[in-house]
């Protein structure tokens, strides 16, 4: 048992103990009058706080009902005192009861009016309150109608949401084409690209990541793949000649990159370019590797890639050395 865990445990029991002891020495009704008269005594001075805070900041009407809150707990917490109207502590405590009740079921939907809360969503649609009805709709689980509801309140978003939750991919994938094009933000198209992916439509998404790709050009050799998974060489090949294109202008950087552009090149059938590539990026491991031997093994395959076995063999001893003294020191 933990330290916070005992005591928790301890201070339970003191609270069993001292009402126990009350109950004891001065009956089980003084312990119900001093519960309440401490509960109500403090909420007396909460609301006495928040009268003085409201009615500084000139909230006059949220100052009245905390007025209000006041005036009952103040009176709840001397009945319990004197205890001449237990009854009043009964109906007050009650009242309290069914405010927080009320309360609650408000805070659910605050920008609701009553009337809204009483109708259902079959006639608020009708009456054209569509924003309403969309969400009864979509608090009861019927996530379609909310959609169709969100639609017409020309809500995209949160209808795409209910489209993704009823498992309509295609239908929510449309909707952010038309936020896209609409709004001219990239995101759309990539949440576009994700649906269309969710519901199989292979050549929808490669379009809408290609979109993406426009402003985020790192996703051009996922375009290239998803055109290629979706048998368009084609376009896979004018994908990845747009990726080669970002990773050459990363490599000149950050020459980690180069093994990218090898590997492109070598997609695109140029093994002239991927074998001056790779050279590049064997170059850029070895710089590293006097910095941080485990580069060595990035060195070892690069060499091993451009068939140069001498090289490749001895960037391996190096790494195996780097081993030993790695696992002689643990």
């Amino acid at each position: 048992m933990d330290k916070i865990t005992a005591l928790f445990i301890a201070f339970i029991g003191a609270i069993i103990a001292i009402a126990a002891a009350i109950v004891h020495y001065f009956g089980f009704m003084f312990l119900v009058r001093l519960v309440f008269g401490l509960g109500y005594a403090g909420l007396a001075v909460l609301f006495a706080v928040m009268a003085g805070v409201l009615i500084y900041a000139r909230s006059f009407k949220y100052a009245l009902l905390s007025l209000v809150g006041l005036a009952t707990s103040a009176y709840a917490a001397y009945q319990c005192y004197v205890w001449q109207e237990p009854v009043h502590v009964g109906y007050i405590t009650a009242l309290y009861i069914a405010a927080a009740i009320g309360g609650l079921w408000w805070l659910m939907e605050p920008d609701m009016s009553l009337t809204e809360r009483l109708r259902s969503a079959e006639s608020l649609e009708k009456s054209g309150n569509y924003r309403t009805a969309a969400r009864k709709y979509e608090k009861k689980g019927n996530y379609e109608k909310a959609a169709e509801c969100y639609i017409k309140a020309e809500m995209l978003e949160s209808a795409a949401w209910c489209y993704e939750k009823a498992e309509k991919y295609e239908k929510a994938a449309e909707l952010y084409m038309m936020l896209a094009e609409s709004k001219k933000e990239g995101y759309y198209w990539k949440e576009a690209y994700e649906f269309w992916k969710k519901a199989g439509k292979k050549e929808k998404a490669a379009e809408c990541l290609e979109k993406y790709a426009e402003d985020e050009p790192w996703y051009w050799e996922d375009v290239a793949k998803l055109w290629e998974e979706a048998g368009n060489k084609e376009k896979a090949e004018n994908a990845w000649k747009k990726a080669l294109e970002y990773y050459l202008k990363e490599a000149e950087e950050e020459g980690v990159f180069w093994e990218d552009v090898a590997k492109i090149y070598e997609k695109l059938g140029d093994a002239e370019n991927a074998k001056q590539a790779m050279m590049k990026y064997a170059e850029y491991c070895e710089k590293e590797a006097e910095k941080d031997e485990a580069w060595w093994k990035h060195v070892a395959e690069a060499y091993e890639k451009l068939g140069m076995e001498e090289k490749a063999k001895e960037a391996r001893e190096r790494y195996e050395e780097y081993q030993k003294r790695i696992r002689s020191k643990s």
